[in-house]
């Protein structure tokens, strides 16, 4: 039998907030020392109250409005209740009935098609500690236990693994794009649990759904949804039942395991937090955070077309990164040709940011250093070849085109009289070649134009060569 996947995704993500959720601590956790950024708040003593941060509250309006999401007027901040070791409460403040947001939606695309994704909530929550496991003992660091975490779930509106890799890819971007998660997964800062069930492809109902955890990749994501239809495909095929479990992924071995029985709302006994007063939004306020919206990625990209008359490939490239985006059009101001602004951004600088391991945030060539390189260019004073090898100095060195132009003496041989010189070398040295360019093998004027290239050490001015060789081998016919 056919079948159809049903995937819903749930996204949590760590807020940059200086501060934790409930409390002054800092939630700049990663690198410290274990248990050193905690207080009686964030480690669950007894008799403390917790005080909501506004930031994070404004961060989760921000995510929710760029998620076209309705924003309540009000909303309950509930304990959750469950004994995990990293959780020093025994519970965890976060959102149920009453969440900040609900009924939004975000804009996919695979394979050329749009589709759009329902979102069911955005909503508040304090992140648990971290428990590391060593040689048969379980130690728990409280640094991370409270920072603002913002969970976003999906209606189960995908229907495959690609279209769950679409939705995270395209969450992230967001949220990068806002500037409130790093959306870092190696570092545990966006986390996600895939639901999936199978139904009868044509059928209207739901199969039985199950959970799975540890995805801590989007290729992880991709790969346990497509190992997870084809294990519950074989269940309904031998007449087998599916069971509501929650599933963990194994990297190494490639497959989905059981880790335990699926929990319910009811459950975790949800009831409103009474040390927290509901949270009252005005709609000035939301109205304020919605007039300071940044310019989001699916906005840029068709702006950038628009605007700098890119293809809609070269667009999605640049504007897939706020930060490679924000770079392409500070280098276009200094130097107004966008398409091959973009050529040398989506082309050499990513090879070396590649090669390099680095972040564009981290580079030495400036927008306008880069500006500064084409520029030369244009003018003739280098070829494009001794551009690229330019380049990767100014990548290495952070020092200016020009600069390591004079050094090394890498200006371009534009002077028709000693290019004329060597050509005719070139051709005298080369009397098969000449035969058989002269008797229609055209493409050896390419060789030619090596030639001397490789006699000038790279330097001379290729179109100028390229005119004095068709001249002079015109000319001995």
């Amino acid at each position: 039998m056919q079948y159809e996947a049903i995937i819903g995704m749930e996204v949590h993500a760590e807020l940059l907030t200086q501060s934790k959720m409930f409390c002054r601590c800092s939630a700049n956790f990663f690198g410290a020392e274990p248990n050193t950024l905690t207080c009686p708040v964030c480690t669950g003593m007894p008799g403390v109250l917790p005080v909501i941060n506004q930031k994070a509250v404004e961060y989760a309006l921000m995510t929710a409005l760029a998620l076209n999401c309705e924003i309540a007027q009000d909303s309950v901040f509930s304990r959750k209740n469950y004994f995990y070791p990293d959780l020093p409460k025994a519970y965890q403040i976060s959102m149920y009935d009453l969440p900040l947001s609900r009924n939004g939606w975000l804009e996919i695309e695979v394979d050329g098609q749009s589709k759009r994704i329902g979102i069911e909530r955005v909503h508040l929550e304090e992140d648990t500690a971290k428990l590391s496991h060593v040689e048969g003992h379980s130690l728990v660091d409280f640094n991370r236990s409270g920072v603002p975490l913002l969970e976003i779930v999906s209606r189960p509106d995908m229907r495959s693994a690609d279209e769950a890799y679409a939705y995270l890819t395209r969450l992230r971007q967001i949220l990068r794009y806002l500037g409130v998660s790093s959306g870092d997964m190696e570092k545990g800062a966006m986390r996600c649990e895939a639901n999936i069930s199978l139904r009868p492809a044509g059928s209207t109902g739901y199969g039985t759904k199950v959970e799975i955890k540890n995805l801590n990749s989007f290729r992880s994501v991709k790969l346990a949804l497509d190992y997870e239809i084809q294990r519950q495909s074989r269940i309904l095929d031998e007449g087998g039942r599916i069971e509501q479990v929650t599933m963990g992924w194994d990297e190494s071995r490639g497959m989905t395991v059981v880790q335990r029985s699926k929990e319910y709302a009811h459950d975790y006994r949800y009831f409103p937090e009474p040390d927290l007063p509901p949270l009252s939004i005005s709609r000035a306020w939301v109205e304020e955070i919605r007039s300071k919206l940044p310019e989001l990625p699916e906005a840029r990209r068709g702006r950038f077309m628009a605007e700098y008359g890119l293809s809609a490939y070269d667009a999605s490239v640049l504007t897939a990164d706020k930060a490679i985006a924000d770079y392409f059009e500070a280098c276009v101001k200094a130097y107004p040709q966008a398409k091959t602004v973009s050529n040398w951004i989506t082309g050499e600088l990513f090879r070396l940011l590649k090669e390099t391991e680095t972040e564009i945030e981290a580079v030495k060539v400036t927008p306008a250093a880069l500006a500064g390189l084409l520029t030369l260019v244009e003018k003739g004073t280098i070829n494009q070849n001794t551009a690229k090898t330019v380049l990767d100095e100014m990548f290495r060195s952070g020092q200016a085109a020009a600069e390591i132009v004079a050094e090394k003496g890498l200006a371009q041989i534009s002077d028709a009289d000693e290019l004329s010189r060597i050509v005719d070398q070139i051709i005298a040295a080369s009397p098969d070649e000449v035969a058989q360019y002269q008797a229609g093998k055209e493409p050896l004027l390419g060789w030619f134009v090596g030639q001397v290239m490789k006699a000038t050490r790279g330097k001379a001015n290729p179109q100028l060569v390229t005119g004095l060789l068709k001249e002079k081998l015109q000319r001995r016919q």
